[in-house]
């Protein structure tokens, strides 16, 4: 009997808990500067709602779309422990640099947060799917797990770096505090830095996981890619400050992984080939999701505001931290669903469950709609109706994020797992930068120091619900075709 096919030892391997913990707070840092970040660029540098829209999509989209270098890096150069802990300290430089209240410090400082990113967020989850043999049933609910630490993280980080912005504010003549956003980036950092350290001291619990490539032990290696981080700051600098231009490098470096994962499946057989086209698909489906998903921290959060506002102590950029309380009540009952399932033969297939989760989030905007039509601004009913709009994307989420994650380190070939996951993670970069230009369409009508009219709100959350449920039905149907092409990965 293989080790792929022996049983599983009971529980989760312990370097799932550590990794679980140093996520936590590396997503601390990352939602805690997202959930700030829109608001920021509007209070400090004076821009209408739609650019400073824009420029967080074109942000969220380049974090994600490093993850293909960091990929690779971890494969050749570093192994993933390395990258991991060198990708959390660039990270924490960028945070520090956004205390500087300058556009170019800003720039720079989020530069340095796409940098580290991708050095980090795709290899500290393509390293939680090395812990576990190739069809050990427990990888899934692994992978949930791990996605608690995320929102976990996710869940705090808004809470706190907004409560520091408030205590470092300044006070007005009507006694309304003005927040003063970047102790905020300054508190996101450190939550890094702890995440490191986390890292660090538990990396025997990896049992040799994610080790040094053969031949690039010592510090050259260590000191090429810190090189190649200080020459990429400066170029993605650039790229944010023209986003333009980033879209389209976004858009050819889609088209570049999606020509090399067929190169890759055609020269490795037809079983790797028709799992490649599979995941292709899939991939595109991710980008769709996230493109309606990610108005969490831009669109939903000037909703929040203008026509939400704050209720008693509740202030509207908590809202951010509402999908991740959904997340971790609710990712234990999905990863014990998931278990169920499978052991009475009804687990629905990865892209069944890829469909539902479009649904989903379909479904979530289409209740906000309603929430326009029928609730007034800033009433009970209208806040209320946020939590629920959340919750129908926190479910969907749940069908499409931890088991998507699962799946990439089951479909990628075993020597390219790092750059898979990056296409994964370049496929979230996509759905971001069409997730800003939807934003932007929210924001459009703004006046000028005053937040977008419902109206707004309408002309971009329509076309969303529209094309998440269309396609959501659309994958349901072909599920089972795509199931095939999967051959037994599930």
């Amino acid at each position: 009997m293989t080790s792929a096919s022996a049983a599983p030892a009971q529980g989760h391997p312990p370097g799932l808990y550590m990794m679980f913990f140093a996520e936590l707070w590396e997503r601390f840092c990352y939602y805690g500067m997202r959930a700030l970040l829109a608001l920021y660029v509007v209070q400090q540098f004076g821009k209408p709602q739609d650019e400073a829209s824009l420029a967080y999509g074109a942000f969220t989209a380049l974090v994600y779309a490093t993850g293909i270098f960091g990929g690779y890096v971890a494969d050749k150069v570093l192994g993933y422990r390395r990258s991991i802990i060198l990708g959390g300290i660039v990270m924490a430089a960028g945070e520090f640099a956004l205390l500087i209240p300058t556009e170019t410090a800003f720039l720079f400082g989020l530069a340095g947060v796409v940098v580290g990113n991708g050095l980090f967020k795709p290899n500290i989850s393509s390293l939680v799917g090395k812990l576990y043999e190739q069809g050990d049933p427990r990888r899934d609910g692994g992978f949930t797990i791990f996605y608690m630490g995320i929102n976990l993280g996710a869940l705090f980080a808004p809470v706190v770096c907004a409560w520091m912005s408030l205590q470092m504010g300044t006070v007005g003549a009507d006694g309304v505090v003005t927040p003063d956003y970047r102790w905020g980036f300054g508190l996101a950092g450190a939550g890094m830095l702890l995440g490191i350290l986390v890292f660090w001291l538990g990396g025997a619990l990896l049992q040799g996981k994610g080790g040094t490539p053969p031949g690039k032990e010592g510090v050259g290696p260590v000191a090429l890619v810190v090189a190649a981080c200080m020459a990429l700051t400066p170029l993605v600098y650039l790229l944010l400050d023209n986003k333009g231009v980033a879209s389209k490098l976004l858009q050819v470096l889609s088209a570049l992984m999606v020509g090399y994962l067929l190169f890759t499946g055609a020269k490795l057989g037809k079983v790797v080939m028709q799992r490649i086209l599979a995941l292709i698909v899939l991939l595109f489906v991710n980008a769709l999701f996230w493109a309606c998903f990610e108005q969490a921290g831009n669109s939903l959060n000037f909703f929040a505001q203008d026509h939400v506002g704050n209720f008693g102590s509740f202030q509207f950029e908590w809202f951010q931290s509402v999908n991740p309380v959904y997340i971790i009540t609710l990712a234990p009952v999905f990863a014990w669903l998931w278990v169920w399932l499978d052991r009475t033969n009804r687990n629905p297939s990865i892209p069944a469950k890829f469909g539902l989760g479009l649904i989903q989030v379909g479904l979530g905007f289409a209740f906000l709609l309603f929430a326009i039509d029928n609730f007034e601004s800033k009433s009970a009913a209208m806040f209320v109706g946020l939590f629920v709009v959340y919750l129908l994307h926190t479910t969907g989420e749940l069908c499409i994020s931890p088991v998507g994650l699962s799946m990439v380190t089951k479909l990628a070939p075993a020597h390219m797992t790092g750059v898979v996951m990056g296409a994964w993670f370049l496929s979230i970069s996509m759905g971001n930068l069409v997730a800003g230009l939807f934003s932007a369409l929210a924001g459009a009508t703004a006046e000028p120091g005053a937040g977008a009219p419902l109206s707004g709100y309408v002309a971009a959350y329509t076309p969303i619900t529209w094309m998440a449920i269309g396609a959501g039905v659309v994958l349901l149907v072909l599920s089972k075709p795509l199931n095939r092409l999967m051959h037994g990965i599930k």
